[in-house]
């Protein structure tokens, strides 16, 4: 009376040491769910790597344009102050007559040797070859030919305009004469003077 519940005859018998009811899994069903979950666990590294590589983009394109930014605002902001250094050079290219001329043009170059200075801290640097330099198209604008003493053909003879430079961007090119070839300038005559070879 007290005794077991009688089981019906087809029932399966509960599961000893906590196991599932039911037949065990076999060999075959344990390696499949093994690869299926090694096959979920790689698509998730592959994901999670390629989120990874696109952070990592974005964190690079983002601070490129952060620094695209920055020197498109410095380049304005220089080339609005490169008139103010011209006008500076064209009055020291200027004589001084007399002392009081001498001193204000010393105020001026001080004044300019300020700016300048201001102007390199922030990463500006000048372009100002000397004759014989080699012509850098890439840096200079030559606009006429002129021969010079002691400079080779192609090579810059004379700097009319100084150029400036932000980092390795060129703001301004240096406008230049360069030296012309020596049959463009023909040879030089009796006297030392240059005739033009005719054909």
């Amino acid at each position: 009376m007290f005794g077991r519940k009688p089981q019906p005859e087809n029932s399966p018998e509960p599961a000893e040491n906590g196991g599932a009811a039911g037949a065990p899994h076999s060999d075959e069903d344990f390696h499949e769910q093994v690869l299926r979950l090694t096959r979920e666990r790689d698509e998730a590294v592959t994901q999670w790597k390629r989120s990874l590589a696109d952070f990592q983009n974005y964190q690079r394109r983002a601070l490129q344009n952060e620094q695209e930014a920055k020197r498109q605002g410095a380049t304005g902001v220089i080339n609005s102050v490169l008139p103010v250094l011209d006008h500076f050079d064209h009055a020291l290219g200027q004589g001084a007559p007399d002392e009081a001329s001498r001193k204000i043009l010393d105020g001026v170059r001080v004044i300019r040797a300020e700016l300048m200075r201001v102007l390199e801290n922030h990463g500006v640097s000048l372009i100002n070859p000397r004759p014989n330099d080699e012509f850098d198209p890439n840096r200079h604008s030559a606009i006429m030919q002129q021969a010079a003493e002691g400079v080779e053909a192609g090579r810059v003879s004379a700097t009319f305009q100084p150029g400036y430079v932000l980092g390795d961007r060129v703001i301004r090119s240096a406008k230049v004469a360069v030296a012309p070839a020596a049959k463009e300038i023909g040879r030089p005559n009796e006297d030392g003077e240059y005739d033009l070879d005719e054909e």
